[in-house]
Protein backbone atom coordinates (compact mmCIF):
# COMPACT_ATOMS: atom_id res chain seq x y z
CA UNK A 1 0.00 0.00 0.00
CA UNK A 2 1.53 3.03 -1.02
CA UNK A 3 1.97 5.79 1.56
CA UNK A 4 1.42 9.84 0.90
CA UNK A 5 2.92 12.71 2.67
CA UNK A 6 0.52 15.04 4.65
CA UNK A 7 1.05 18.54 3.81
CA UNK A 8 2.26 20.22 6.98
CA UNK A 9 -1.14 22.83 6.32
CA UNK A 10 -3.16 19.68 7.03
CA UNK A 11 -1.65 18.42 10.23
CA UNK A 12 -3.88 18.81 13.57
CA UNK A 13 -2.96 21.47 15.99
CA UNK A 14 -2.15 19.03 18.52
CA UNK A 15 1.07 17.64 15.82
CA UNK A 16 1.87 21.17 15.17
CA UNK A 17 2.18 21.85 18.41
CA UNK A 18 4.28 18.71 19.55
CA UNK A 19 6.91 19.67 16.48
CA UNK A 20 7.15 23.07 17.67
CA UNK A 21 7.54 21.94 21.14
CA UNK A 22 10.27 19.27 20.16
CA UNK A 23 11.61 22.23 17.81
CA UNK A 24 12.27 24.49 20.94
CA UNK A 25 13.76 21.72 23.10
CA UNK A 26 16.18 20.96 20.77
CA UNK A 27 17.11 24.33 20.31
CA UNK A 28 16.81 26.05 23.13
CA UNK A 29 16.67 23.37 25.89
CA UNK A 30 16.48 24.96 29.08
CA UNK A 31 14.41 27.97 28.53
CA UNK A 32 11.90 25.63 26.84
CA UNK A 33 11.82 23.26 30.44
CA UNK A 34 11.37 26.29 32.59
CA UNK A 35 9.02 28.28 30.56
CA UNK A 36 7.27 24.77 30.57
CA UNK A 37 7.28 24.35 34.19
CA UNK A 38 6.51 27.55 35.06
CA UNK A 39 3.06 27.26 32.87
CA UNK A 40 2.24 23.80 34.44
CA UNK A 41 3.15 24.99 38.02
CA UNK A 42 0.81 28.06 37.67
CA UNK A 43 -1.99 25.93 36.24
CA UNK A 44 -1.31 23.27 39.28
CA UNK A 45 -1.69 25.84 41.80
CA UNK A 46 -5.07 27.53 39.96
CA UNK A 47 -6.51 23.90 40.21
CA UNK A 48 -5.63 23.97 43.54
CA UNK A 49 -7.58 27.21 44.15
CA UNK A 50 -10.34 26.53 42.23
CA UNK A 51 -10.48 23.20 44.18
CA UNK A 52 -10.44 24.67 47.43
CA UNK A 53 -12.81 27.49 46.10
CA UNK A 54 -15.43 24.80 44.91
CA UNK A 55 -15.19 23.03 48.43
CA UNK A 56 -16.25 26.02 50.44
CA UNK A 57 -18.71 27.39 47.32
CA UNK A 58 -20.37 24.26 46.93
CA UNK A 59 -21.28 26.17 43.55
CA UNK A 60 -19.80 28.38 40.88
CA UNK A 61 -16.18 29.54 41.59
CA UNK A 62 -15.93 33.65 41.23
CA UNK A 63 -12.80 34.37 39.43
CA UNK A 64 -12.59 37.27 42.23
CA UNK A 65 -11.72 34.57 44.70
CA UNK A 66 -8.59 33.05 42.99
CA UNK A 67 -5.47 34.27 43.96
CA UNK A 68 -3.46 35.48 40.93
CA UNK A 69 -0.62 36.10 42.78
CA UNK A 70 0.02 32.36 44.00
CA UNK A 71 -0.36 31.40 40.55
CA UNK A 72 2.71 33.99 39.28
CA UNK A 73 4.59 32.61 42.51
CA UNK A 74 4.53 28.60 41.20
CA UNK A 75 5.16 30.41 38.00
CA UNK A 76 8.34 32.07 39.17
CA UNK A 77 8.89 28.90 40.73
CA UNK A 78 8.47 26.64 38.27
CA UNK A 79 10.69 29.15 35.54
CA UNK A 80 13.61 30.10 38.16
CA UNK A 81 14.09 26.69 39.92
CA UNK A 82 12.14 23.80 38.80
CA UNK A 83 12.94 24.10 35.18
CA UNK A 84 16.79 24.47 35.55
CA UNK A 85 17.41 22.79 38.47
CA UNK A 86 15.58 19.10 36.61
CA UNK A 87 17.44 20.00 33.71
CA UNK A 88 20.62 19.89 35.04
CA UNK A 89 19.76 17.06 37.40
CA UNK A 90 18.08 14.81 34.76
CA UNK A 91 21.76 15.20 32.64
CA UNK A 92 23.91 14.74 36.11
CA UNK A 93 22.04 11.41 36.31
CA UNK A 94 22.70 10.26 32.62
CA UNK A 95 26.58 10.81 33.53
CA UNK A 96 26.69 9.82 37.36
CA UNK A 97 24.67 6.68 36.62
CA UNK A 98 24.79 5.48 33.20
CA UNK A 99 22.80 2.37 32.11
CA UNK A 100 25.86 0.51 31.51
CA UNK A 101 25.78 0.84 35.86
CA UNK A 102 24.22 -2.63 36.39
CA UNK A 103 22.27 -1.13 39.77
CA UNK A 104 21.68 2.04 37.97
CA UNK A 105 17.83 1.59 38.08
CA UNK A 106 18.36 1.19 41.85
CA UNK A 107 21.06 4.26 42.13
CA UNK A 108 19.02 6.51 40.18
CA UNK A 109 15.09 6.24 42.48
CA UNK A 110 17.41 6.34 45.10
CA UNK A 111 19.67 9.53 44.72
CA UNK A 112 16.01 10.92 43.49
CA UNK A 113 13.97 9.66 46.39
CA UNK A 114 16.67 10.28 49.30
CA UNK A 115 18.76 12.76 48.15
CA UNK A 116 16.75 15.50 45.24
CA UNK A 117 13.76 14.73 46.81
CA UNK A 118 13.91 16.48 50.04
CA UNK A 119 16.44 18.84 49.13
CA UNK A 120 13.77 20.04 46.21
CA UNK A 121 11.05 20.07 48.87
CA UNK A 122 13.27 22.42 51.30
CA UNK A 123 13.89 24.90 48.49
CA UNK A 124 10.28 25.01 47.53
CA UNK A 125 9.14 25.99 50.89
CA UNK A 126 12.06 28.21 51.45
CA UNK A 127 11.43 30.50 47.36
CA UNK A 128 7.65 30.20 48.16
CA UNK A 129 8.25 31.78 51.83
CA UNK A 130 10.34 34.65 49.94
CA UNK A 131 8.30 35.25 47.09
CA UNK A 132 5.42 35.77 49.82
CA UNK A 133 7.89 38.21 51.42
CA UNK A 134 7.38 36.24 54.68
CA UNK A 135 10.48 36.11 57.40
CA UNK A 136 12.39 33.23 58.71
CA UNK A 137 9.53 32.82 61.54
CA UNK A 138 7.07 32.06 59.18
CA UNK A 139 9.30 29.70 57.34
CA UNK A 140 10.36 27.93 60.72
CA UNK A 141 7.16 27.79 61.53
CA UNK A 142 5.47 26.45 58.23
CA UNK A 143 8.92 23.99 57.78
CA UNK A 144 7.73 22.14 61.11
CA UNK A 145 4.02 22.11 60.35
CA UNK A 146 3.98 20.75 57.38
CA UNK A 147 7.86 19.82 55.61
CA UNK A 148 7.71 15.79 56.83
CA UNK A 149 4.13 15.35 56.04
CA UNK A 150 4.46 16.72 52.46
CA UNK A 151 7.64 14.90 52.23
CA UNK A 152 6.73 11.38 53.12
CA UNK A 153 3.29 12.29 50.89
CA UNK A 154 5.84 13.03 47.86
CA UNK A 155 7.87 9.57 48.34
CA UNK A 156 4.71 7.77 48.09
CA UNK A 157 2.98 10.21 45.23
CA UNK A 158 6.50 10.48 43.21
CA UNK A 159 8.27 6.90 43.84
CA UNK A 160 6.58 5.15 40.96
CA UNK A 161 6.31 7.56 38.35
CA UNK A 162 10.08 9.27 39.18
CA UNK A 163 11.07 5.48 38.64
CA UNK A 164 9.49 5.17 35.02
CA UNK A 165 10.73 8.74 34.80
CA UNK A 166 14.23 8.44 35.15
CA UNK A 167 14.25 5.00 34.03
CA UNK A 168 12.54 4.57 31.24
CA UNK A 169 11.82 8.37 29.57
CA UNK A 170 14.22 9.43 27.32
CA UNK A 171 16.53 12.45 29.22
CA UNK A 172 14.91 15.41 26.71
CA UNK A 173 11.40 14.34 27.98
CA UNK A 174 12.08 14.08 31.89
CA UNK A 175 11.59 17.33 32.91
CA UNK A 176 7.98 17.32 30.97
CA UNK A 177 6.90 14.06 32.29
CA UNK A 178 7.95 15.40 35.59
CA UNK A 179 5.86 18.81 35.33
CA UNK A 180 2.65 16.22 34.18
CA UNK A 181 3.23 14.63 37.09
CA UNK A 182 3.82 18.27 39.18
CA UNK A 183 0.71 19.60 37.74
CA UNK A 184 -1.49 17.46 40.95
CA UNK A 185 1.60 17.68 42.99
CA UNK A 186 1.75 21.47 43.17
CA UNK A 187 -2.10 21.14 43.61
CA UNK A 188 -1.48 19.41 46.47
CA UNK A 189 1.37 21.17 47.93
CA UNK A 190 -0.54 24.37 47.72
CA UNK A 191 -3.09 23.12 49.79
CA UNK A 192 -0.90 21.72 52.14
CA UNK A 193 0.96 24.73 52.82
CA UNK A 194 -2.12 26.78 53.72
Amino acid sequence: MPVQSVPVRDVSVHFRLLQQYLLLLKKYPILTKSVTSAIISALGNLLSQFVEARKKAKNEVSISEIDAAAAARFAIYGLIITGPVSHYFYQLMEVWMPTTDPYCIVKRLLLDRLFFAPGFLLIFYFVMNVLEAKGWKDFEQKMRQSYLTALKMNWKVWTPFQFINVNFVPVQFRVLFANMVAFFWYAYLASVRK
